[in-house]
């Protein structure tokens, strides 16, 4: 049996795929120089779709920067797929699996600096134009969770003998998360003050994440 497909759904698909493109190519710039050197018309250029097209499709350059910072979040997840499943994973004693899953604040630092540099600048993008909430959810949704898997090894390390309870598990790993995270940032933008030596930033990581082992182990 042959299948008709419209002419409206034809071009409905092909739009999208434009944009699917124009937002990939932006995100590639972004990695390369930068939200804020990045303008529209660079978009343009490098995708193929019109100037005028953009505007009209995202808004404003902070709406196409949603769309590629959520399309950078989604890239990144899938590299980490089904990782944290796996046997070789799952087998470890939690409080192994606990070190491990921290250690990815490590692996981000080191290939994936681009990445964490845009995070900071985006950041500050959603600030200066007071980007309203409800037009960060997509964005959101994209952000790689880590707690549900970390909270699985927790519970791991309690069953496992390997690690003791604390009286709140969530405010532990939001502390570490958020002090590794700004760490990877600072570490990231650069030496300001004369007297700051980033030079050992991995090690000052992994001294945090030792902290943060330590005061699980049972």
């Amino acid at each position: 049996m042959e299948i008709e497909i419209s002419s409206e759904f034809s071009q409905k698909n092909l739009k999208d795929k434009r944009m699917e493109r124009a937002v990939s190519v932006c995100a590639e710039l972004f990695l390369e120089h930068g939200i804020e050197n990045v303008k529209m018309t660079d978009i343009a250029d490098q995708s193929g779709v019109g100037v005028a097209t953009l505007y009209r499709y995202f808004g404003t350059k902070t709406g196409i920067s949603i769309a590629a910072m959520t399309f950078l979040w989604y890239d990144l997840r899938s590299l980490f797929s089904g990782i944290f499943d796996s046997e070789s994973f799952t087998g470890q004693t939690g409080l192994k699996q606990m070190q491990d899953l921290l250690r990815m604040f490590v692996v981000l630092f080191k290939a994936h600096k681009g990445f964490l540099r845009l995070l900071g600048e985006f950041d500050r993008l959603v600030i200066s134009e007071n980007v309203p909430c409800e037009e960060l959810k997509e964005y959101e949704s994209s952000v790689i969770d880590f707690f549900p898997i970390v909270e699985r090894a927790y519970k791991c390390g309690l069953a496992d003998g390997t690690m003791h309870e604390i009286k709140d598990f969530r405010l532990f790993y939001m502390t570490y998360a958020h002090a590794l995270t700004e760490m990877c940032k600072k570490f990231i933008e650069g030496e300001i003050l004369p007297s700051d030596d980033f030079s050992g930033a991995e090690s000052e990581l992994e001294l945090i994440i030792d902290c943060a082992v330590s005061y699980l182990k049972a």
